[in-house]
């Protein structure tokens, strides 16, 4: 099903404020001697550090932001007709997690796309098998998910190929969809994916704090909440190239499922909902 990517500028939706804000002292209040300190300060040290701040924050708003567009087309949803939504889930495979997943998904005739870590696809290949023969579809989420690659390998051309040829040797598929680790979306990292011939895909994070393991009702009800027709949501059956508990993650799909089933949404892949294959091969 071809979709139209929604594009949302940076400066569109919401805003950055930042600044440093300070309680102005009256020189009549201030202790002998200590005033001039104290404005020494303000000029050497929160002026630069205020920078460096916003420096960051823009850092994120533009290469990190889900729905940032300012590099290039990041799809996060697509404007469609009907109530359909993608679910995704990164980070694995991650057992028994990942296999828990995909028992909550088939109870419910439910097709997902699982962005999965090429080296976490070597310690568990029949769970990635597992996914490509239940019909869901399989996507890169890089080979090793460390974020010091972006410092040693900025154009994460080593991380997706050799998570390609992981992929194509466990599962026998090599994914025309790239979902980079935390979401970052430089123009260097978008020009090797589209250089490999992939789409690049981003979402929206089912819950903010998933990573912490909160309750699954609470996950269920804040990725409800968000949730609008054309919508990728992010989940997660493993933690970076770590594995880890996600219990509670797979605790909180099966409510999901069946509140938006309720509200009329139909549940497809990334590549239905945009248009694009699902695989090179």
């Amino acid at each position: 099903m071809a979709g139209v990517v929604r594009v949302d500028a940076w400066q569109g939706r919401g805003g950055v404020h930042s600044g440093v804000y300070g309680r102005r002292r009256e020189r009549s209040q201030a202790p002998p001697g200590r005033g001039q300190p104290l404005r020494h300060l303000d000029r050497t040290a929160l002026g630069p550090f205020g920078f460096a701040l916003a420096a960051v924050g823009l850092g994120y708003w533009t290469g990190y932001r889900p729905t940032s567009q300012v590099f290039g087309p990041f799809p996060y949803e697509a404007e469609v007709d009907e109530p359909v939504v993608a679910l995704t889930f990164d980070d694995g495979p991650n057992e028994p997690y990942t296999s828990r997943l995909l028992e909550v998904l088939d109870a419910r005739g439910v097709r997902a796309t699982f962005f999965q870590v090429g080296r976490c696809a070597e310690r568990f290949p029949s769970a990635s098998r597992r996914v490509v023969e239940a019909g869901h579809v399989l996507g890169n989420h890089s080979y090793s998910h460390r974020f010091s690659r972006y410092v040693s390998e900025p154009r994460q051309r080593r991380e997706i190929e050799r998570s390609q040829q992981a992929l194509a040797t466990v599962a026998g598929v090599v994914p025309a969809l790239y979902r980079p680790p935390w979401l970052c979306h430089w123009p260097w990292v978008l020009g090797t994916i589209k250089q490999n011939g992939m789409q690049v895909v981003s979402g929206l994070f089912g819950h903010p704090l998933e990573i912490f393991q909160p309750p699954g009702w609470k996950m269920t009800t804040n990725a409800a909440k968000l949730t609008r027709p054309g919508s990728i949501l992010i989940f997660h059956d493993g933690f970076d190239a770590r594995g880890g508990r996600r219990d509670q993650s797979v605790a909180a799909i099966g409510p999901l499922i069946d509140i938006l089933s309720d509200r009329g949404f139909r549940f497809v892949t990334v590549d239905e909902l945009l248009g694009v294959p699902a695989y090179l091969e």
